[in-house]
């Protein structure tokens, strides 16, 4: 079917009371396994390509987010095209023309004055080029490198007066938020501050959206979600059932060469692990 736009599905989840699971594209394989969890579930998600995951293809988005966006026109699953993470004012440009719907503009570690300012300016001008722009405030960690954060540390966990003001200022379409979870945890023992995501969620507007739900039981996610949270954004869970399952096949199998051999394993790991969340988020219909 037609892509469809973020805006449109985190919209309708919001309305719904219910979240929207948005899954990090590295290979095709990823987004083919994104697809088909999606058909499986009889639910919608998001497919994200971050700025690092453009990096890793050499630069231009133009390739990846192609083929991606092959595969969700050809689901049967209503898919958006997300690009996740950007720093690059280059790349935030490229994103309509790339064929993505939104944004995330990531400004978050700049102090909050300059997070503040820059994250105006990108969405007056993805506003300008008919795109929804997400952004953060607080301090996520544990990506690129950065060590994993605790919730309760002064200064990370995202403030609602604070976040009033930053929404109000930058007109942003929705907000991530630190509360708790961190990006590429392998291991779900991440606990949210539930009291603060329904004071982000009375405070601010705009629908919230978690990062790092890798990291985060299914029962910690499901009250997220019923406390205010709408976008969970899903990467590492993909590639621990990817690595996984290729080390599982090539243990099996040490004299495999023939990569489809253990890509399909991989991609069917993925699969699994992509309806597995969206039946946790809510959106899934089987």
């Amino acid at each position: 079917m037609p892509l469809v736009s973020t805006g449109e599905l985190v919209t309708a989840a919001r309305a719904g009371n219910r979240g929207i699971a948005a899954f990090n594209v590295i290979t095709l394989e990823h987004a083919e396994a994104i697809a088909t969890g999606a058909e499986r579930a009889g639910a919608s998600a998001i497919l994200q390509i971050s700025e690092n995951a453009v990096k890793f293809h050499g630069g231009d988005p133009g390739a990846v987010t192609a083929a991606a966006a092959a595969v969700a026109r050809a689901s049967s699953a209503p898919l958006s095209l997300h690009l996740d993470h950007v720093e690059s004012a280059a790349l935030l440009k490229a994103a309509p023309g790339a064929g993505f719907s939104s944004v995330m503009f990531d400004a978050s570690k700049l102090p909050y004055a300059e997070n503040l300012a820059a994250t105006a300016e990108a969405v007056r001008w993805g506003h300008d080029h008919g795109i929804w722009v997400e952004a953060e405030l607080g301090a996520v960690g544990g990506k690129d490198g950065e060590p994993s954060l605790d919730a309760h540390t002064p200064g990370v966990r995202t403030d609602p007066a604070e976040a009033v003001v930053y929404v109000t200022e930058t007109g942003v379409d929705a907000l991530a938020v630190a509360v708790g979870s961190s990006h590429a945890m392998t291991r779900r023992t991440a606990t949210l501050d539930h009291t603060l995501i329904a004071a982000l969620r009375d405070a601010v507007p705009v629908p919230l959206v978690l990062h790092g739900s890798s990291g985060v039981p299914d029962e910690e996610i499901r009250r997220a979600v019923a406390s205010g949270m709408v976008k969970i954004n899903v990467g590492t869970a993909l590639n621990t059932a990817f690595t996984g399952a290729v080390r599982a096949h090539l243990a099996a199998h040490p004299t495999t060469v023939d990569p489809r051999k253990y890509l399909v394993p991989a991609r069917e790991a993925m699969a699994g692990t992509v309806a597995d969340f969206l039946r946790v988020v809510g959106s899934a219909t089987t």
